[in-house]
């Protein structure tokens, strides 16, 4: 893998992470604006171009799993 694959791959990780998190804490703290806007933003990068360029992943799908898991 080359250093742009990797920063790209790292950055996805990253998102994912974070995401995950931001799910778990609008599930704990459901008033709390900042969780929630934290949480549409990382929709908003899952659903972007940046987000197509940076993966051939389908950023809906891999919400939908994100979400399966924190809810179980």
């Amino acid at each position: 893998m080359n250093p742009y694959e990797n920063l790209a791959n790292a950055i996805i990780v990253l998102a994912v992470k974070d995401y995950r998190t931001a799910l778990r804490r609008c599930a704990k703290f459901p008033h709390s604006h900042e969780y929630a806007q934290e949480r549409d933003s990382l929709e908003r990068f899952f659903r972007s171009g940046w987000f197509g360029i940076l993966t051939s992943l389908d950023g809906e799908v891999l919400m939908s799993k994100i979400k399966q898991e924190v809810a179980a």
